[in-house]
């Protein structure tokens, strides 16, 4: 995978299928696009489902000990293979040396989340110092929110997507109600212009340069979950001023609070894990605030969360972020490709099922993932793909697929969009005959 450049991923899978001698619909490019691969090694660090054990696949249409194809990683990414083993680790801590595992082994528990830090700083493109691991997502945003949203009669808009993911949502909501305020007036909602999919980056920011004099925080993903739009972070957050780790279901969450803030914006709720660690054993409920995010934390970290996550991290740290990238948009660039040379709209042939990707085709615009749209008969599709071993996501009226760059293959999705063809023909099928 050499050479991508400025090239789109079209032209890059279109000048490989030359060399070739085949088309990009062709096995053979998913193949050797594998064997290119300098990333294709993190694929054994993870443990993908073996067909026969999932719960929705008919016997009679696979091979059960094949591994699935699996394009959920946005919902819950696959387990490290590390993970059970650290796991135990501290279970074995813990029944053979008790309280002692506070302060000793290889992961300290009262100090474990401080062991992975800088790992996750790393991740995120933050300092260490502002970055902190500690309860969930939710719980976090709540954490901040009643830090730094301070409504005044004139400034107490709250700005977000239409569409945010429902915990943030209500989150927001709550956090509105809290300050005595209506949700119907504080929650600035934007949604996309009619007859567009996704939200501009130019309304956005003139969104905030209309508004801003009423709008007292700014709330975006960085990945918006329904459609797969990559927003521009670095624009936004210059115009304000101002999901999807290995690591399980209900994950240990983590947080940021830039440098700035560190003496001047403090937690509104308290813990003992607020107290400075060097004083916080005196037990004098003398409050010593340790500033920056730290401070933002309750209570001591979850030892199995933690050692989960770093089996995660561990991962993500082997690989150059640049290059996770670069397999990342050609990755989802062939996936687009195959789809649209399959299953584009046929004016001519209006019985046709068909796909609209509602993703930005913009690669600078997107994340791994693509939010496809079927024109009809989605849940069947769905269950025909469910019955041939492979994991999709769906949020009626679409279906989710996320090709995952730390271990999903080209012939995964080569894979996928043959079962994909066979399941809409076999819905196509039932259509005609009347089922």
């Amino acid at each position: 995978m050499d050479g991508c450049g400025r090239s789109s991923p079209q032209q890059i899978l279109e000048h490989t299928a030359s060399i070739l001698g085949c088309s990009i619909t062709d096995e053979k490019l998913a193949i050797h696009l594998d064997q290119e691969d300098e990333l294709q090694h993190l694929r054994d660090q993870f443990h993908i489902p073996k067909i026969k054990d999932l719960p929705s696949t008919d016997p009679a249409l696979v091979k059960g000990e094949e591994e699935c194809v699996y394009l959920c990683g946005h919902s819950l990414g696959l387990q490290p293979k590390k993970t059970k083993a650290y796991i135990n680790e501290e279970l074995d801590n813990w029944a053979k040396t008790g309280v002692h595992g506070h302060f000793h082994g290889s992961y300290p528990w009262a100090l474990a989340d401080e062991c992975l830090v800088e790992q996750m700083a790393n991740i995120v493109g933050a300092k260490k110092e502002e970055t902190a691991l500690m309860n969930g997502l939710s719980v976090n945003l709540h954490l901040l929110l009643l830090s730094f949203y301070k409504p005044t009669s004139s400034r107490h808009k709250i700005l977000m997507e239409a569409n945010a993911f429902p915990s943030d949502h209500y989150a927001v909501e709550s956090q509105i109600r809290l300050q005595g305020l209506d949700p119907k007036e504080s929650m600035f909602l934007l949604s996309p212009a009619e007859d567009e999919e996704t939200l501009s980056t130019d309304d956005i920011l003139s969104t905030i340069e209309r508004e801003g004099d009423s709008i007292a925080v700014i709330l975006f993903s960085g990945v918006q979950y329904y459609t797969g739009q990559l927003f521009d972070m670095v624009s936004i957050t210059r115009a304000g001023h101002a999901k999807y780790l290995n690591s399980g279901a209900g994950a240990l969450a983590g947080a940021y609070i830039h440098e700035k803030h560190k003496f001047t914006i403090k937690p509104t709720l308290l813990g003992w894990w607020s107290h400075d660690f060097t004083t916080r054993f005196q037990m004098d409920n003398k409050l010593d605030l340790t500033p920056g995010v730290n401070g933002f934390r309750i209570s001591n970290p979850p030892i199995l969360l933690i050692r989960s996550l770093q089996a995660s991290l561990e991962i993500f740290n082997q690989a150059d972020k640049k290059a996770l990238r670069k397999k990342s948009v050609l990755l989802t660039g062939y996936l687009e490709c195959l789809i649209k040379h399959y299953h584009s709209k046929v004016p001519d042939n209006p019985q046709k099922l068909f796909i609209k990707i509602i993703t930005p085709s913009n690669v600078e615009e997107r994340g791994c993932q693509l939010s496809l749209l079927f024109s009809d008969h989605i849940n069947k599709i769905f269950v025909e793909l469910s019955k041939r071993g492979v994991v999709p996501d769906i949020r009626e009226p679409i279906v989710r697929i996320a090709p995952v760059p730390l271990y999903n293959s080209f012939y995964d999705l080569y894979k996928f969009i043959n079962i994909l063809n066979e399941s809409l023909q076999v819905v196509s099928h039932q259509l005609k005959d009347g089922m």
